[in-house]
């Protein structure tokens, strides 16, 4: 009942063009919704503006005209008699039209007014008339290959096969309580909008029971991680433990030791470690990460770290040993550039349980390893990785404590509903020692104040990032790191030895050079934001950011996070034209949980699902930051059904949520 090969006229070629969309049955097809709205009402030419969006009805009054420039370029040129005027309408690109656009023929122009040639530049032609209270048009994401018309036609197509087949997650006493108009005729009304308050109406029941659903999920999962189950409980010495903490050749902040502590009630108790830890950047999430995984050695388990990128973990495998160097524990480094002969043996090494602790990329979740008694899984920067890739990760051993880290701290309001499925760790205190990072923003035109800084930290041999949004000459209003390689060559050629580093690369070049860079035999970094996560040189202590104003603030907080990671004073200079007021929130504060709070107000939910991926959940209709009053208010009803015990009633549902999360 849900195949699209149901929908008549809908053949495999439409099918992949679809599947492109996400859109692979006919549930999929029916809530692939419009992403806009336009309110489609015929203009008064008289009363419209120079460049002004015009909706136009008229009559072809002359045989179009092609004509030809650049490659494969064109444009259609024909007369339009309005009941006021008649106007000159010049589309591009619409070549095959030419055949409909017959004299006489009545049809509805939608463009822009250019009021002094007495034209419309058309975006879109209606074959029909408008009616005089207009029409509410639904816009869609489309892709190469389907056409706005046919996509609608399978809507509706799909609508008819579903309309008496479709599942409600709804109690009947949600509706009554909002006077909720029910699912088939907002689906509908969101395709077909009658009128704007039945398409209001039909929006808000959608999107309270998209949250509505999500919400049960989340507690639905965290009910399924506290069961209780004796062989969760991790048996070892808490005095090897605080013995291990106590000779770190430095002393952990206190909420460093909280979170510590926090680990050790899970570990030691009769349910699943199910635990995010969120910090701002260098505040010592990753050595909280390895006391767990000393805990972990101690009962007799294995640790997996996995990390996004290599050099990421390669640094981890660098620290793991350096921490671990006065123990027994076993450590290794899995990564995709190993050769085969290499992953075999780490693989034997695992199975037979040699290893104590493996770290790596996307590598340990390859179908090729098995653990011999995987205890303890840990994912750094969890949101660089979707549910999927965790899970089978997860699946790799029996029920294995579960831990994330997170330096991309959100608002708690936010962070309380979407991470309810676990227990959150915050760490806010710096460690000791570090300095805080003086940060400046600055105007193209004092770019001569900034090179007199970096001359100053290198006669101090010190070591300077430079970040560019591009690689190459792509847009001419940005600076790239080809271009900004020359300029600094110019500058400090003759006292410095300067290279670039970009995503672009193969690993062993960017491992290559992110060596060299450590090892201070590079000066000056030029790259792109491929530097953003986890790269830690403590003897860099400038970060300059050219076009400031096309990052978020809070990838600009963790590319600040790159400096200051010692005791020597460190300093980031953010280099702008324009947005100065976003952008001073960073010179103003170093508190990345203050500045996720400004960066969702500005930017809305894209930096949210950053932190938790579209893998985790994917809302087709629902926006956090725009319907946050819908999705509070759908919280407090979804806690208020549980603590009736309702879920435990409603079979009907019980059995979606155990598909959904299995």
């Amino acid at each position: 009942m849900d195949d699209l090969s149901l929908i008549k006229g809908l053949g495999p070629k439409t099918k992949q063009y679809l599947n492109k969309l996400n859109i692979y049955n006919i549930n999929d097809l029916i809530t692939h919704y419009p992403f806009r709205y336009e309110n489609l009402k015929q203009s008064n030419l008289d009363s419209l503006n120079q460049n002004d969006k015009v909706i136009s009805e008229g009559t072809i009054l002359t045989k179009p005209l092609i004509s030809r420039y650049g490659k494969n370029q064109n444009r259609l040129t024909f007369s339009l008699e309005t009941k006021e005027i008649i106007i000159k309408v010049i589309i591009f690109n619409r070549a095959f039209l030419i055949n409909q656009l017959i004299i006489g023929r009545s049809i509805t122009i939608i463009g822009k007014y250019d009021k002094y040639n007495n034209t419309i530049i058309a975006s879109d032609i209606l074959w029909e008339s408008l009616p005089k209270e207009g029409r509410i048009e639904p816009i869609y994401s489309l892709t190469k290959g389907l056409n706005k018309k046919n996509l609608k036609k399978f809507i509706q197509s799909a609508l008819i096969i579903k309309k008496d087949n479709i599942f409600d997650y709804l109690p009947n006493f949600i509706k009554e309580k909002y006077n909720f108009i029910d699912k088939t005729s907002s689906l509908i009304y969101v395709h077909n909008p009658p009128n704007m308050e039945k398409l209001k109406r039909s929006l808000l029941r959608l999107k309270y029971e998209e949250l509505f659903l999500f919400l049960l999920k989340v507690n639905y999962l965290k009910e399924y991680n506290l069961i209780q189950d004796e062989n969760y409980i991790k048996v070892f010495s808490q005095v090897e433990v605080k013995d291990f903490i106590n000779k770190l050749p430095f002393k952990l902040t206190k909420d460093q030791l909280k979170v510590v502590d926090e680990i050790i009630k899970d570990l030691t108790s009769s349910r699943k470690m199910n635990r995010l830890i969120q910090g701002d950047v260098g505040s010592g999430k990753t050595i909280v990460s390895f006391i767990a995984i000393y805990i972990i050695y101690l009962a007799g388990y294995q640790s997996a770290l996995m990390v996004p990128t290599e050099i990421l973990a390669k640094q981890h495998y660098k620290t793991a040993q350096s921490i671990f160097q006065n123990t027994n524990l076993k450590c290794q480094l899995l990564i995709g550039s190993l050769t085969k002969k290499e992953k075999e043996e780490i693989y034997f090494q695992l199975e037979s349980g040699t290893i104590d602790l493996i770290i790596g990329t996307h590598a340990l979740i390859t179908e090729s390893i098995n653990y011999h008694n995987l205890g303890l899984v840990i994912t750094d920067e969890q949101h660089r990785f979707g549910v999927n890739q965790r899970s089978t990760l997860k699946n790799k051993g029996l029920s294995p404590e579960v831990l994330y880290m997170s330096a991309t701290p959100i608002p708690r309001t936010y962070a309380l509903t979407i991470y309810g499925d676990m227990d959150v760790s915050t760490i806010k205190e710096k460690p000791f020692g570090q300095q805080k990072v003086k940060t400046y923003l600055k105007r193209n035109n004092e770019i001569t104040s900034v090179l007199t800084m970096i001359k100053k930290e290198l006669d101090q041999n010190h070591q300077v990032y430079v970040v560019a949004p591009l690689i190459d000459d792509e847009d001419n209003s940005m600076e790239n790191i080809i271009k900004l390689k020359r300029r600094f060559s110019l500058a400090f050629g003759k006292i410095a030895k300067i290279n670039i580093l970009h995503g672009k690369m193969d690993s062993k070049e960017k491992e290559q050079i992110m060596n060299l860079f450590s090892q201070n035999l590079i000066n000056i970094l030029i790259s792109t934001t491929v530097i953003e996560v986890g790269i830690d040189v403590s003897n860099a202590t400038m970060m300059i950011i050219f076009n400031a104003e096309r990052f978020g603030l809070s990838t600009l907080h963790q590319l600040r996070g790159r400096v200051g990671r010692s005791n020597l004073l460190s300093f980031c200079i953010m280099i702008s034209d324009s947005e100065t007021k976003r952008l001073k929130i960073l010179t103003e504060t170093d508190d990345g949980f203050q500045i996720s709070e400004e960066d969702f107000k500005l930017r809305g939910q894209g930096d949210l699902f950053g932190v938790r991926q579209s893998g985790d959940f994917n809302f087709k209709i629902a926006n956090i930051k725009k319907d946050i009053k819908i999705l509070l208010k759908a919280k407090e009803d979804v806690d208020a059904l549980l603590k009736d015990g309702y879920l435990d009633q409603d079979l009907r549902l019980q059995e979606v949520l155990k598909k959904e999360i299995s």
